[in-house]
């Protein structure tokens, strides 16, 4: 089965993706640093009332990964910043975080120099495989629940620093779009953003909509016959979810781009409409807020050309952002780039000292 245009597109560019699902551990680990000190990684629940009634029925308690630093314990009176870490489509916190190789690429940017911080990897992987980290009646607002109930959580239970100033975003792929799209809205919240080979940055039409695709997709009658599809169609399953949400339509509650063959171009309004490429423009004020903004992406990755995008609009207005692409596929250096170059990223311009 192959998806394109619109609903392939959308999700990725060339089929990166695709084959990021099956690359996984393909990614290069980075050596241990000799005497690095141990993190300590607790494994938590959060609970978002923001997730609360969603229409698939996913959890409200979503699990959680905290990184606390060397020395959180025996030093009880210092508060730290706090970087929040959004995994990619198809997988969860847990598998992200063999993906970049933590707890050791974490403690290997401490001994490598970067400033003591806390690290926060929340799980927002869905029924169809990813939330968008958006928000939807059917999966559930997850940009609320990163932003608001996530972080007043970790706040309330561990010695940050509660300022924006203090607080940095981060994420690849669908991750990286998380970041994106949160980031332009909650300068309030975030005060640095690190955006790691975003998906989903650009509209696409419905010029190229495989109609036999769709028409399978269309077909099924309940999730479990999602189960086998191959991963561009269970994307496009997660995209509607996320992004053209229908309460009236079970036993899934979304639209796909095509209802009985036909196309739908409210659907497809509804996709556009999710495209940081396409609201970016809303949102110039807010990105001017930010400290820093850093933008990454392999040069074997089909996501460059999109990601370069952004960067060049953000050089329009005159944002200050760098742009980097380095040598690698969609996933394989992605550890190399979490712990030497977007940790230190945080710690150089994160606010480490609590407001007078």
């Amino acid at each position: 089965m192959r998806i394109i245009g619109l609903v392939g597109a959308t999700l990725v560019a060339l089929t990166c993706w695709g084959a990021s699902a099956q690359a996984q551990a393909l990614n290069n680990s980075p050596p241990a640093v000799a005497g690095a000190k141990p993190v300590t990684v607790e494994h938590i629940k959060v609970h978002g009332a923001s997730l609360e009634g969603n229409l698939e029925h996913e959890s409200a308690d979503r699990d959680v990964l905290v990184v606390l630093p060397p020395g959180y314990a025996s030093h009880p009176d210092r508060h730290y910043p706090v970087v929040y870490a959004l995994h990619g489509y198809s997988i969860g916190a847990e598998q992200w975080t063999r993906e970049i190789h933590v707890p050791q690429t974490i403690e290997n940017a401490f001994a490598k120099g970067a400033r003591p911080m806390i690290v926060v990897l929340p799980d927002s992987k869905t029924v169809f495989g990813g939330s968008m980290y958006s928000g939807s009646p059917t999966v559930g607002d997850f940009e609320t629940f990163i932003q608001h109930d996530l972080v007043a959580y970790i706040d309330a239970h561990y010695r940050t620093l509660p300022d924006r100033l203090s607080r940095g975003l981060a994420g690849h792929s669908m991750g990286g779009y998380g970041a994106t799209r949160i980031g332009m809205k909650h300068p309030d919240v975030f005060g640095a953003l690190y955006i790691m080979s975003p998906c989903c940055l650009s509209p696409r039409t419905g010029d190229q909509l495989d109609a036999k695709a769709l028409a399978s997709l269309e077909s099924l009658k309940s999730a479990a016959d999602a189960t086998d599809l191959p991963f561009m169609a269970r994307a496009t399953l997660a995209t509607a979810a996320a992004w053209s949400p229908d309460p009236a339509r079970p036993p899934f509650y979304f639209d796909l781009p095509t209802r009985n063959g036909e196309l739908q171009p409210d659907v497809l309004a509804k996709w556009t409409a999710n495209a940081p490429l396409v609201f970016i423009d809303q949102y110039i004020g807010n990105l001017r807020r930010y400290r820093a903004i850093a933008i990454d992406v392999g040069d074997q990755d089909g996501l460059r050309f999109d990601a370069r995008k952004l960067h060049e609009v953000l050089d329009s207005y005159g944002i200050n952002n760098s742009f980097t692409i380095y040598p690698g596929t969609h996933v394989s250096n992605i550890a190399f780039r979490f712990q030497d170059e977007a940790l230190p990223f945080f710690s150089k311009h994160l606010k480490f000292e609590a407001t007078p």
